[in-house]
């Protein structure tokens, strides 16, 4: 059973465990820590998932609602053929392509062309894109990103990667003509209990009550397929904090 709580900026769910309508979920970065408990809470509420992986061996996990397929989401025709037929798309990716450290030129903001030109293509028969982002994008006081205060002794890749997330969000809030969503986690983002309780908010970052701004990832994943399955921020982005 699905509760909503209205509570301050956000509300608190207790996700349902199980769901009348089936969708059918395509997963890219399934097999990371953030993706394959996307694709375990999907197939938790009774959803079809297909699990894309460069290398579908690394998918381990085997269900009868869940198929692995190997692709790649910078090639154009990949991604075309695979998003077919599905209700929604779920992009978990990070990493660049061939060594760059232009965040131009991360994984996460190349893909966002790639997708939204595919679904723009599709028209009506387009699946909605959600895509997982990350904290850096999220404002920390009026103004100003977390992004734009990193620590100085934080490593250049991970520079890199929270600043490609920046570009992306900023790039897809230029889409009209695709439904997308993107989702940034809270500052402190790690694996944890699935308690099923969340706040949602917008592009301010999220404190409780102690200062701490955290969500668990299978608390996040609940969240995400909350979002799948309501399409309650649609051309928007949302954040997610306990």
């Amino acid at each position: 059973m699905f509760l909503a709580v209205l509570a301050g900026v956000g509300f608190v769910s207790e996700a349902r465990l199980e769901t009348s309508d089936s969708l059918k979920v395509i997963v890219y970065g399934a097999s990371g820590r953030v993706g394959s408990r996307v694709v375990n809470e999907a197939l938790n509420r009774g959803h079809k998932v297909t699990a894309v992986s460069r290398d579908p061996g690394r998918i381990g996990k085997r269900h009868d609602r869940l198929t692995a397929v190997k692709g790649d989401i910078v090639e154009p025709e990949s991604v075309a053929t695979l998003v077919a037929g599905h209700d929604v798309v779920v992009v978990s990716v990070r990493g660049n392509v061939d060594g760059s450290k232009d965040p131009e030129k991360t994984v996460q903001r190349i893909a966002a062309e790639i997708l939204v030109g595919t679904l723009r293509d599709m028209g009506e028969s387009a699946p909605r894109l959600i895509y997982v982002g990350g904290a850096g994008s999220l404002e920390v006081k009026p103004g100003v990103l977390y992004a734009d205060g990193l620590p100085f002794f934080m490593p250049g890749f991970i520079r890199q990667e929270i600043r490609g997330h920046v570009l992306t969000l900023d790039y897809l809030r230029t889409i009209e003509d695709v439904k997308w969503t993107y989702i940034s986690p809270a500052k402190k983002f790690g694996p944890g209990k699935r308690t099923g309780n969340y706040r949602t908010g917008g592009d301010q970052m999220f404190f409780d009550e102690k200062g701490k701004s955290k969500i668990s990832m299978e608390d996040f994943a609940v969240a995400l397929i909350d979002e799948a399955e309501n399409s309650n921020h649609v051309r928007e982005r949302f954040s997610v904090a306990y």
